[in-house]
């Protein structure tokens, strides 16, 4: 007796959908929550439903809002952990459906996809999670957003019929189109944001792939791809001259405490594109020492540099070297600017001055040069390995950053005589200017204070006699630093003749043994470093 077969019928897919079917749909599903409550208080009385995933429709329930969670949408729960919320084709057919389509009409009918007008999305907080210092692999990899990535892209390929939200910043903006275009957005803001969207997910997929690429690679320095990630910071009115336009931008990569773009204006006027170059350079010498030290920036070059056992004797001092071209420069200092300084700055004009500390009656009389920009920013903590970026037609050339200090075992005494206690003082510090110095570069120092800076010049005896017309009778007694080796003994027998008292050098020059023998002729104390400082 032959048994009737039994049809298996397949199982119905029941949704439990507590959404009006003829009502807009937004998804809200995000990282950072800030405004994310008034947002869809706000979606809400426009008449939408709103729909969101775990923590999400956990926090705004706790803030009074109705929403649906994703689960109910969809008939799957969350599932291994979190990994799987929202990767099913009722939700990523709701937001891809172009309704211009027939076909793609016909499938949300059948499969009773509801079309989603506006998504909401920001990722996982990976960069602050792989920020710190005892983040693990497991722990980063965690961070890495897999559901989100796809609802922003998704939602951001059909910018013709959704808005994709991924700045928190923008929910005001949007919930005011919506109320005054009858609860839809246009089709250029949908453009502008599917833009930065997609700019969104680049700059998340860059950070996780450089943090993989120095797990995995161990990691290649120079790897056969690099990916910048740069975010603006301001427009400038203008580049480096008036016919160029320009804006300022932030390494979104950047650890670094204490960079120039992390500085706060306090007053003054709108930063130019030359004053941001001239601080970050001013900013960079001051940090290099511990001593209170002053900075004084022209052009990219410092005219004036000295330290002292207080910040205003320091300024003085700095100021003393190029009285001239101090006018119409930056000055930087790495302690608080007090009341003295401010007085001792007087009525010279300076186009802004950075400071970590400003104390509350130095700032008022600063304040009263109305066009002067005043800057904080905390010291920069240690270095990390960073690299150096130099725009070149087509291409980038890429190096580590010149930022080795130079220690006292590393320099070596190459004649008769030795220098000074004293002397070596002002040769650390000659040393730690002229790297921030364009090359040629001669740098001389009397008693912790540069007295002659010579910068730029094709030849490097024409730096020395720049210096030296600098810094006049000055020269008598003080130190010269030069940024690259002496490829002549002219240098030596010239510093010899104005009365400079010793000399560091990084040597390396076939006729450095001319060098030597003419510092032994005129008892001058010469050091070499073994290491050069060019910046072109």
């Amino acid at each position: 007796m032959k048994r009737k077969k039994i049809k298996k019928s397949k199982p119905k897919i029941k949704r439990k959908q507590k959404i009006v079917a003829n009502s807009p749909l937004a998804l809200l599903s995000v990282s950072d929550k800030k405004g994310l409550a008034q947002f869809a208080k706000g979606l809400k009385k426009l008449g939408f439903d709103i729909v969101s995933s775990g923590g999400t429709a956990k926090f705004l329930r706790k803030s009074g809002v109705k929403v649906t969670e994703a689960a109910k949408l969809t008939n799957y729960p969350s599932m291994l952990g979190g990994r799987v919320k929202t990767l099913h084709p009722v939700i990523h057919g709701g937001i891809l459906a172009n309704r211009s389509l027939k076909d793609h009409l016909k499938d949300m009918k059948k499969f009773k996809i509801r079309p989603i007008d506006i998504v909401a999305c920001n990722l996982y907080p990976f960069e602050s999670t792989i920020a710190k210092p005892k983040c693990t692999l497991e722990e980063a990899v965690e961070q890495i957003d897999i559901g989100g990535p796809a609802m922003v892209r998704a939602a951001a390929k059909n910018f013709k019929d959704v808005a994709i939200i991924v700045n928190p910043e923008e929910y005001p903006a949007i919930l005011k189109e919506l109320e005054e275009n009858d609860g839809k957005t246009t089709l250029e803001t949908r453009q502008k944001l599917a833009l930065a969207a997609f700019s969104h997910t680049m700059i998340y997929d860059t950070a996780i792939s450089e943090y993989l690429a120095k797990m995995f690679d161990g990691i290649e320095k120079f790897p056969g791809q690099i990916r910048l990630s740069i975010k603006k910071i301001q427009d400038l009115r203008y580049g480096e001259n008036p016919h160029q336009k320009a804006a300022f931008y932030k390494d979104n990569g950047h650890v670094h405490k204490g960079s120039i773009v992390d500085a706060k204006q306090i007053s003054g006027k709108e930063l130019s594109f030359n004053n941001i170059v001239d601080l970050d350079s001013a900013w960079s010498i001051v940090n290099y020492f511990a001593e209170p030290t002053v900075a004084i920036i022209k052009h990219n070059n410092p005219c004036g540099a000295a330290k002292a056992k207080t910040i205003v004797e320091a300024y003085k001092k700095a100021y003393e070297c190029d009285k001239v071209s101090a006018f119409g420069g930056i000055i930087a200092v790495n302690r608080e600017v007090d009341v003295n300084l401010a007085k001792a700055i007087g009525d010279l004009f300076i186009e802004a001055i950075i400071a970590p500390e400003y104390d509350q009656e130095a700032l008022d009389l600063l304040k009263k040069k109305k066009n002067l920009r005043i800057m904080k920013l905390e010291l920069m903590g240690p270095k990390h390995s960073v690299l150096d970026y130099k725009r070149i037609s087509g291409g980038f050339l890429i190096q580590d950053a010149d930022a080795a200090q130079l220690g006292i075992n590393e320099i070596k005494t190459v004649t008769e005589k030795e220098p000074t206690l004293g002397q070596m003082d002002d040769l650390f510090f000659a040393w730690g200017i002229c790297k921030y110095v364009k090359s040629n570069a001669i740098i001389f120092v009397k008693e912790g204070a540069a007295v002659g800076i010579g910068a730029g010049q094709m030849s490097r005896i024409d730096s020395t006699e720049i210096a030296a017309k600098k810094a006049g009778e000055k020269t008598k007694g003080a130190v010269m630093s030069s940024d690259a080796f002496f490829p002549f003994r002219d240098n030596v027998d010239l510093a010899a003749k104005i009365g400079i008292s010793a000399i560091i050098q990084p040597g390396g020059s076939i006729k450095d043994d001319d060098s030597i023998k003419a510092a032994n002729e005129h008892g001058i104390p010469m050091v070499f470093t073994g290491r050069r400082h060019f910046r072109h």
